[in-house]
């Protein structure tokens, strides 16, 4: 998909509430209080029409960090992906800047995978998962940038520089990706403040260059804090320095 067609495939789910499986959605937006301020969040309960709850456990775990992945797709299937089975996140951050809760942050589902530092079962259990919806790394191929999942699947021109950056070095071997909106990254911002403020977590983020680099099993159990996946699976890309973490970190303390 083209870069530019994501606001109306974004649009089309807020329309309709049906994802890329043909699975139906009740979308209610809610205004929440961010604890301890004035600063109030809009957040999108996006709950299955027929009332499916078995992507998530209903277990009620403490929380000590929150891991921030990309996508790696666009919403509708982001949306499909995550209510299939037990992979899943409360939190998918759109291009438009919604966030949509797929269930209540207290509960868990699997988000870190097979081999993940500290073990997948336990850091999913204790970590919140937000999902931001976006394609990743892209190819360059002629002049224009394409997706992963297909050589003639374009994502932009190399002259819509606006839809990319380009690293240098590139980052575990990719030197192109999707760049994000400012309104995924307010949005961010504002959900780590809410998220924080609940549960009563340190706004606290890795240094570089340890921010783009895999920890140790003990120091990813053993951190209190905002990581991201890439700090405890050496095979992930989300979310290396293409993401504007000084952003987000100004935005999740101002």
């Amino acid at each position: 998909m083209k870069a530019s067609s994501i606001p109306t495939h974004e649009n089309s789910f807020q329309t309709t509430g049906v994802d890329s499986s043909g699975k139906k959605f009740i979308l209610k937006e809610g205004t929440f209080t961010i604890k301890g301020t004035a600063e109030t969040i809009k957040i999108m309960d996006c709950a299955r029409d027929n009332g499916d709850k078995s992507f998530f456990y209903q277990e009620e775990t403490a929380k000590k960090k929150i891991v921030l992945h990309f996508t790696m797709g666009y919403l509708k299937g982001d949306i499909a992906t995550l209510t299939k089975q037990h992979v899943s996140v409360p939190f998918v951050v759109g291009r438009n800047g919604i966030i949509y809760n797929l269930f209540a942050s207290k509960y868990w589902s699997y988000h870190l995978g097979p081999g993940a530092m500290g073990g997948n079962t336990g850091m999913s259990r204790e970590c919140i998962g937000i999902e931001i919806s976006n394609i990743g790394p892209l190819k360059k191929i002629g002049d224009n940038l394409v997706t992963t999942y297909s050589d003639t699947d374009v994502y932009c021109s190399l002259a819509e520089t606006q839809y990319y950056t380009k690293l240098n070095p590139k980052y575990r071997g990719f030197e192109y990706f999707a760049t994000y909106t400012p309104a995924q990254y307010a949005a961010i911002g504002m959900l780590l403040k809410f998220l924080c403020a609940k549960y009563k977590l340190p706004k606290t983020f890795l240094n570089e260059p340890e921010r783009y680099a895999i920890m140790t099993a003990a120091g990813f159990t053993n951190y209190t804090g905002i990581a991201s996946h890439v700090n405890c699976r050496m095979d992930k890309v989300d979310i290396g320095p293409a993401f504007d973490w000084n952003k987000i970190i100004q935005l999740a303390n101002s």
